[in-house]
C-alpha cells in the first residue's frame, strides 16, 4: 500500500536502487579493467549502464507528478510553489558544479568542467516542477512527442557522427574547452551532459510525470501497457536514430523509457501492494547526497594518494592472481557501494535525510 502524505515506498526503492548503480559504474577500481555491463557503450548502442541516468531521470518526473501537481490540483498558490521548486533546481545545479570545481583541484590530471550529471537533474527537475504546476498532463504529452520531434530533425539535420553532430558542436561553440572530452586533433568538445542534449532528457523526464499520474490513481496496467509501447517503438526508431546515450537519441528516450516503466510497475507491484521490503530505500532517501558524497571522498581519495594503494593492496594484489583484472575492479566499485549503504543505513535510522 502507499505511504501517508501520498509518498510511495516504491518510488523511494526504485530511486535508491538507481543511485546505487550510478556509484557503481562510476567507481571501479581500475578503468582500464571494467567489466562491459558495467560500461557505457562508447557511441552508439545501449549497455545496462546506459539505462541508469535515464531512470533516475523518470524518476525525477515521477516525483514531481506525486509531489507537486497534487498540491496544485489541491488549490494551492502557483507562485510559491514555483519558486521553491527554482530554489531547488539552482541548489542542485551549484553541487554539480561544486563537485566539478573540486575535482578539478583534486586531481591533477582533471580540467574543469561546467556540464554534468548533477546539472541536468537539475534543470530537467525544473522544467518538470514548471510544467506540472501551469500545464496540464495532456499538455505535457504533447510536448514531449514534439520535444522528441523537433530535436530528432535537428539530429537528421546535422548528423550523429562524433564531433561534428550538432549538439557537440553547440557545446564546443558554449562551452570551449570547459567540456567532458575534446579531440586532440581538431580541438571540437563533447559533453554528454551538455545543453542540445538536455531536451530529450526533459522528454525523459516528461515520461516519469506520466508514470506518475497513473500510479496516483493506481493504474498499473497503463505503466506495463506504455512499457511495451515504448520498447516497440524505441528498437524501431533505430531505423533513423540508433541508441545513443551521448546524444539521447529519440529512440535511446523511448527504449530507456520503456524500460522505466517496467521497473516502476514490477517495484511497484511488489513494494506498494505486495509489502516486500527490497532493499534501496535508505539510499532513495539520502539520493542526492550519497551521490554529491560519494564523488567527493573519490576526489579525496585520489587527492590523497590513498586511492592507489588502498585498491591495490585490499583488492588487485589478491584478486587478480585468481580471478584476472576485472574481478578486483568490479569487487571495489562493489565494496564502494556498500560502504555508501552504511552511511545511508545510519543515516536513515537516525532520521537524518540531506535536502539539497
Amino acid at each position: 500500500m502507499a505511504e501517508s502524505k501520498g509518498r510511495y515506498a516504491s518510488v523511494d526503492v526504485l530511486r535508491g536502487l538507481t543511485v546505487a548503480a550510478m556509484l557503481l559504474v562510476n567507481d571501479p577500481g581500475d578503468w582500464g579493467h571494467v567489466w562491459w555491463p558495467l560500461e557505457h557503450a562508447e557511441w552508439n548502442g545501449c549497455t545496462p549502464t546506459d539505462l541508469v541516468f535515464p531512470l533516475f531521470l523518470f524518476i525525477v518526473g515521477v516525483s514531481v507528478s506525486l509531489a507537486i501537481v497534487p498540491r496544485i490540483e489541491a488549490g494551492a498558490a502557483k507562485a510559491p510553489v514555483r519558486r521553491a521548486a527554482g530554489r531547488r533546481a539552482l541548489r542542485i545545479v551549484g553541487l554539480g558544479l561544486l563537485l566539478n570545481l573540486v575535482a578539478w583541484l583534486a586531481i591533477p590530471e582533471a580540467h574543469l568542467r561546467l556540464p554534468g550529471v548533477l546539472q541536468r537533474i537539475g534543470i530537467c527537475f525544473a522544467a518538470a516542477a514548471l510544467l506540472a504546476v501551469y500545464t496540464r498532463p495532456r499538455t505535457r504529452d504533447v510536448l514531449f512527442v514534439a520535444l522528441l520531434a523537433v530535436y530528432g530533425v535537428l539530429l537528421l539535420a546535422g548528423g550523429m557522427a562524433p564531433w561534428t553532430n550538432l549538439a557537440s558542436q553547440l557545446d564546443s561553440a558554449v562551452f570551449g574547452a570547459f567540456v567532458y572530452v575534446t579531440d586532440p586533433a581538431t580541438g571540437r568538445g563533447h559533453d554528454p551532459e551538455g545543453l542540445l542534449a538536455t531536451l530529450p532528457s526533459v522528454a525523459t523526464t516528461l515520461l516519469g510525470m506520466r508514470a506518475g499520474t497513473w500510479l496516483r490513481v493506481g493504474d498499473t496496467r497503463k505503466l506495463v501497457v506504455a512499457a511495451v509501447a515504448c520498447l516497440a517503438l524505441g528498437w524501431l526508431a533505430q531505423a533513423l536514430w540508433p541508441f545513443n546515450k551521448n546524444l539521447w537519441t529519440p529512440s535511446y528516450v523511448l527504449w530507456t523509457g520503456g524500460w522505466s516503466f517496467a521497473l516502476l510497475a514490477a517495484v511497484h507491484g511488489l513494494v506498494d501492494r505486495r509489502g516486500w521490503r527490497l532493499p534501496g530505500r535508505a539510499f532513495g532517501l539520502n539520493a542526492i547526497a550519497a551521490y554529491a558524497g560519494s564523488g567527493l571522498m573519490v576526489y579525496l581519495l585520489i587527492a590523497s594518494g590513498m586511492a592507489g594503494p588502498l585498491y591495490r593492496h585490499a583488492f588487485a594484489s589478491w584478486m587478480t592472481p585468481l580471478f584476472g583484472p576485472y574481478v578486483p575492479s568490479a569487487a571495489w566499485g562493489v565494496a564502494f557501494v556498500t560502504v555508501w549503504w552504511l552511511v545511508v543505513r545510519w543515516m536513515d535510522r537516525r532520521g537524518i535525510y540531506l535536502k539539497v
